[in-house]
């Protein structure tokens, strides 16, 4: 019998473990997405992918998850370009990437202005 209820707490905390991983997923999702739509650039692959989990000591001492995310964006759709995400929790504490106003126009050695 008590190897039922250490599998089930085991099982919980798996679940609760992926369950919060998923929620992190889906918020990176959402603020790469909308970087890239603010700043007028195309969003590759409609997706962002974990690149590291470590653990970091909240403001009540608590231990807690940090998640770094990467997405891909691009500013002529040729040129592939890797922004980088951190979150702690759902809240966004470093973003690399693109940004509004940031898109770079060629120069043109033709012209005579």
């Amino acid at each position: 019998m008590p190897t039922v209820i250490l599998l089930m707490i085991a099982g919980a905390a798996v679940f609760a473990w992926w369950n919060a991983a998923r929620a992190a997923a889906e918020r990176a999702e959402s603020l790469g997405r909308d970087a890239c739509i603010a700043a007028d650039v195309q969003w590759l692959d409609q997706s962002v992918q974990a690149s590291g989990v470590r653990p970091y000591r909240r403001e009540d001492g608590w231990l807690g998850l940090e998640r770094s995310f990467r997405f891909d964006y691009s500013h002529d759709g040729v040129e592939r370009m890797v922004g980088r995400l951190v979150l702690r929790g759902d809240r966004l504490v470093s973003f690399v990437g693109p940004s509004a106003g940031s898109r770079v126009i060629p120069f043109d050695r033709t012209r005579n202005d």
